[in-house]
């Protein structure tokens, strides 16, 4: 019987690594097998994707297409109207600038001047005439525009005066505030409001010079623009956005920076229709949403109904945050004034201000019935009354006292005769006394008797209008006589008074006695718009 060889350990242990090797062979292939299957699958995805959306773009590109070719064709087949109305408008500037020639002398009517400029392509003449007839800014704008229809070019009129303005600009010429409010007046007259709404889909109606002409010329402005270190000042800022919109010139621009501009500037009445022409659309949530951060919900609610974004914004929701945020203002003010008499009217002054904007914007979109502003208007009622009582009574304050009333028949003084204070005893020590110091003022310019009456507001001590400086300082009333005032004993001490001579315990606007108002409980009263615009 054979018996079988004896397996030595070695060969074991061999024959062990060996499996592990070929283990190790076997999960590695598996992983890369794995990821170059995930490769391959996700290149047939990308593939997909972009076939897809080349198909996408090419169905767009046939769309746009045969879109161009319509318009196109009819382009060309309006080009015969379009030759003989350019020829009959030709013909009719010709007789004009003819009639214009054989009556040197001219009219001197404000129009016909315009006209006359603007048939001449003028544009520095028509620069300085506008400048000149800057007082009669309402007429002169309505007239621009039927002016610049008699030119042979508009866009070459408006484009040269640009040119004109930023060529001084860079020199420093003097008068450039006049020259920059004339173009904005030119822009404005040039590509209207309308002008940005019906611009969508359609040609420009300059030429292809023209428009790189204005390229060129916007371009050297924002280069004048990034170095000015005093900044750039709003006018300016909404006349380079309107020339942007009016060339069509936003791809030469960076989106952040004419956003930034928006943004900066959105307070101005034109900004938040310029930046829906911007083409915005996509991206004015954003500006809103940033608008409301920093405090603007008035700019907010004309940049969502500029662009249609009212659901997501609505109006009643934005002032009524904003009016919060103006009476917390209005109390920070007063507390880091510690109460005094310039911080309380600084805080009334931002109140009012505020009332007048939240008015403003209600009226400008029609809110009435959504956003009641009868509470509004009889605390900024209040807030002017109170608010023209202290210039009155601070601008008698200020009046010097005649040293010497005269008589009615003497040769300095035609008016009526006025209160002299009697003679006083002569004194042993060296000082005249207080009458003889201080002569009390005529009665017929008492200011006690301008502010003898008294103004109650809701939340707050009574107001009583203030006397003559004397009469507060010393304690006298104001229905007294000034005769009288010279036999007042003087019981009040100067510490008990305010900075203008008010007494501080019951004076409006003293330490102890503001408190924020309460708009629920005032009463009824008659509100007179402020003439201060927005």
């Amino acid at each position: 019987m054979s018996t079988a060889p004896p397996i030595s350990a070695d060969r074991v242990q061999k024959f062990i690594e060996d499996l592990e090797a070929q283990k190790k062979i076997v999960s590695k292939c598996t992983e890369l097998f794995t990821t170059l299957t995930n490769h391959f699958t996700s290149l047939q995805n990308s593939l997909s994707q972009k076939s897809q959306s080349l198909d996408a773009k090419f169905l767009s590109l046939s769309s746009k297409f045969s879109q161009t070719l319509e318009s196109l064709s009819q382009r060309e087949s309006s080009l015969p109207d379009r030759e003989s109305a350019a020829a009959a408008h030709i013909e009719t500037l010709k007789e004009a600038a003819f009639a214009e020639f054989k009556d040197p002398k001219g009219s001197a009517q404000l129009s016909d001047t315009l006209k006359s400029l603007a048939r001449r392509m003028d544009s520095a003449g028509l620069v300085k005439f506008i400048v000149s007839k800057r007082k009669e800014s309402v007429p002169l704008r309505a007239e621009i525009s039927v002016a610049l229809s008699e030119a042979v070019d508009p866009h070459r009129l408006v484009l040269e005066a640009f040119e004109d303005f930023v060529f001084q600009k860079s020199g420093k010429t003097l008068g450039l505030t006049d020259k920059r409010w004339a173009c904005g007046m030119l822009v404005h007259a040039l590509f209207p409001e309308s002008c940005w709404k019906e611009k969508k889909g359609k040609g420009p109606e300059f030429s292809r010079k023209i428009g790189e002409r204005a390229a060129e010329v916007v371009d050297r402005w924002k280069g004048q623009l990034d170095g000015e270190k005093e900044g750039l000042t709003p006018g300016e800022a909404v006349m380079f956005l309107h020339m942007v919109v009016g060339f069509e010139l936003k791809e030469r621009f960076d989106d952040g920076f004419l956003r930034k501009l928006v943004l900066d500037f959105s307070s101005r009445r034109d900004m938040a229709k310029l930046a829906a022409a911007l083409g915005f659309d996509d991206k004015m949530g954003d500006i809103i949403d940033e608008l409301v951060k920093n405090g603007k919900e008035i700019e907010a609610v004309y940049f969502a109904r500029a662009a249609g974004l009212t659901e997501r914004f609505p109006p009643v929701s934005l002032l009524k945050s904003y009016q919060q945020n103006s009476k917390k203002n209005a109390t920070t003010i007063l507390k880091n004034g510690n109460f005094s008499a310039a911080a309380t009217e600084e805080s009334k002054n931002v109140e009012l201000n505020s009332i007048k904007a939240i008015i403003k914007c209600v009226e400008d979109h029609k809110l009435e019935s959504e956003f009641s502003t009868d509470l509004l208007r009889k605390r900024a009622t209040q807030l002017e009354k109170v608010k023209s009582d202290r210039k009155k009574s601070s601008a008698a304050a200020g009046k010097p006292q005649n040293k010497r009333s005269h008589s009615a028949g003497s040769a300095r003084g035609s008016g009526p005769p006025a209160f002299r204070p009697a003679k006083a005893a002569k004194f042993s020590n060296a000082y005249p006394p207080f009458n003889r110091r201080n002569p009390a003022p005529s009665a017929q310019q008492s200011p006690a008797a301008r502010f003898s009456a008294q103004y109650n507001y809701v939340g707050q001590n009574v107001f009583e209008a203030p006397t003559a400086p004397y009469a507060s300082a010393y304690g006298v009333t104001h229905s007294q006589s000034p005769a009288a005032v010279s036999q007042q004993h003087y019981v009040h001490p100067v510490e008990n008074l305010g900075v203008s001579g008010f007494p501080t315990s019951g004076a409006y606007g003293g330490q102890t006695s503001y408190v924020a108002y309460d708009y629920g409980s005032a009463a009824p009263s008659v509100f007179q718009p402020s003439s201060s615009t927005q």
